[in-house]
């Protein structure tokens, strides 16, 4: 009898080795006379721990990690395959603290099925909520969604279900599902652990969707620099239609959607729900003025839902559990749970669901396990490029849409960056009004205009100067930025700018007077 070996396809996986790690268990194995069956998984999301391989043993799977191809034989001398003692040995997967201690509902598949095997996904509870769905009414499924808290998981955490409630009750020829996948933030990947690792569920949940607001046509609008997902997803959707989940008459039912995947253009702001649907429709993609809204007039002038990765692949566990048992997770108005993505001088970089309420420093100490440099964290940055600065003072923050509201901070897609105390935060301010400049799409005036001026007025900060002079006028150009910007691209670069200068005020005249000692010694 065979030994079930697995080993992740995650291109983060991938990029720490996996394929030759996979290759070489393979090797060793027929070269020992041994008939193992190798399965390709997804991620756990133990991205310090990859290539992190598993053994299905009578005992449950058991972890080995991080395996490098030059531990491959040592795991084998050490029978591994039974689940043998080793140095890289980590115990019964399911019981490691990292995984169990969080609340995985959305990613409750991803690292343990074959992403593209469809008997796999059904096994673990696939298709149940679309299944459910296909049994009610179009606005019972809009209520569930309602009912469930579900917001939106891309950054604005706008209700999903009172924009499903606005699509629906358009009376149109033809409506459509985009699904906004071109995950740009810096620091985030969750989006493209779903689409690579259990890309059925993403399908699902927008079929249901679909079925919610009377939909035939669907896009998932893929960030360019993700082949992997691109390759997974066209299998799965290939397999799904095959079988009957999409297409002309879903699962016998009057229903029918199909959907595409296409490639962004690479421009940030596509990640803009407006330039999204410029760009799909072979456009430049620029912000649209709103009104009117995509819900009413969206895709080729159509109702159109447009929601994020996370938001869609939560539905159906909405549908396969109902509202109730999804809104008891988290607080407040933040209900469910947030897929974290922790990143940058972090000892433990990963995937953490939790449902809301934890706060950073449990993310940053009992999950990241510190600063991987060892140095004490001293600022991390939350909801990508634009979201602001948080200090340690601000640590215990409990992961909430209201109460990161109340210090003036985003939660935005979820992605934390951490920073060590050797950061200079004048620099990083610099930083967010120079992408800003870049990725602009030109269209308004303060985006355009004000973010290059911020370039040019932080460098004159640095070099020391008029430094007072100066720092009143990056709080200017912060303010007409954030009032007079027509998206969030321009509007929210005063995040980061502000909370910078706010809670380390000493960078900045730490940058002038460092300006003025090497003046001073080359007078030249």
């Amino acid at each position: 009898m065979s030994v079930r070996v697995y080993v992740p396809c995650d291109s983060g996986a991938l990029s720490m080795g996996a394929e030759r790690v996979a290759k070489a268990i393979c090797a060793e194995a027929e070269r020992r006379g041994l008939v193992i069956e190798l399965v390709r998984n997804g991620s756990r999301g133990l991205y310090w721990l990859e290539t992190l391989v598993e053994v299905g043993t009578a005992d449950g799977r058991v972890a080995y990690g991080p395996v490098k191809v030059a531990d491959v034989a040592s795991l084998f001398d050490a029978d591994f395959l039974n689940g043998g003692a080793h140095a890289l040995h980590l115990g019964v997967t399911d019981d490691l603290p990292w995984l169990k201690n969080q609340e995985r509902l959305t990613f409750a598949r991803v690292g343990i099925t074959d992403p593209v095997s469809l008997d796999d996904y059904l096994a673990h509870d696939g298709y149940r909520g679309l299944r459910n769905a296909l049994a009610m009414t179009p606005d019972a499924i809009v209520q569930q969604v309602t009912d469930s808290g579900l917001r939106g998981r891309g950054g604005a955490a706008f209700p999903t279900g009172i924009k499903w409630k606005t699509v629906a009750g358009c009376v149109a020829d033809q409506k459509y599902i985009v699904c906004n996948a071109d995950e740009g933030d810096s620091g985030t990947y969750s989006d493209r652990m779903i689409m690579e690792d259990d890309p059925y569920v993403l399908i699902e949940g927008m079929t249901i969707a679909a079925i919610a607001v009377g939909a035939t046509q669907g896009y998932i609008y893929l960030r360019s620099e993700y082949p992997h997902a691109l390759v997974s997803l066209n299998t799965a959707i290939e397999r799904a239609q095959a079988a009957g989940y999409l297409g002309e008459h879903i699962l016998g039912s009057a229903h029918t959607f199909h959907l595409e995947v296409r490639r962004a253009a690479g421009a940030y702001v596509c990640g803009e729900e407006t330039s999204l649907l410029e760009s799909l429709e072979g456009k430049r993609g620029l912000v649209r003025f709103k009104p009117p809204l995509p819900a009413i007039e969206g895709l080729f002038g159509k109702p159109t839902v447009v929601n994020n990765v996370i938001s869609l692949a939560t539905v159906p566990i909405v549908l396969d559990k109902g509202a109730e048992y999804y809104r008891d997770y988290g607080m407040g108005r933040s209900r469910g749970t947030l897929p974290i993505q922790l990143a940058g001088n972090i000892k433990q970089p990963g995937l953490v669901e939790k449902a809301f309420g934890v706060t950073l420093r449990e993310l940053l100490y009992d999950y990241g396990g510190g600063s991987a440099s060892g140095r004490p964290i001293r600022a991390v940055q939350v909801g990508g490029p634009l979201g602001a600065y948080l200090p340690e003072s601000q640590f215990d923050t409990p992961l909430d849409y209201e109460k990161f509201s109340e210090i003036w901070a985003v939660l935005g897609h979820g992605g934390i960056v951490a920073f060590d105390d050797t950061v200079d935060m004048a620099k990083m301010a610099r930083y967010a009004f120079e992408f800003c400049a870049v990725e602009s799409c030109g269209k308004c005036t303060p985006c355009r205009i004000g973010s290059t001026r911020g370039v040019e007025v932080m460098d004159n900060i640095m070099q020391g100067k008029q430094v007072s002079k100066n720092i009143a006028l990056v709080r200017d150009l912060s303010d007409t930025l954030l009032n007079g910007s027509l998206c969030a691209l321009g509007g929210m670069t005063p995040y980061p700018v502000l909370s910078a200068l706010n809670h380390f005020p000493e960078d900045f005249s730490k940058a002038s007077a460092i300006a003025s000692e090497t003046a001073l010694a080359d007078p030249a």
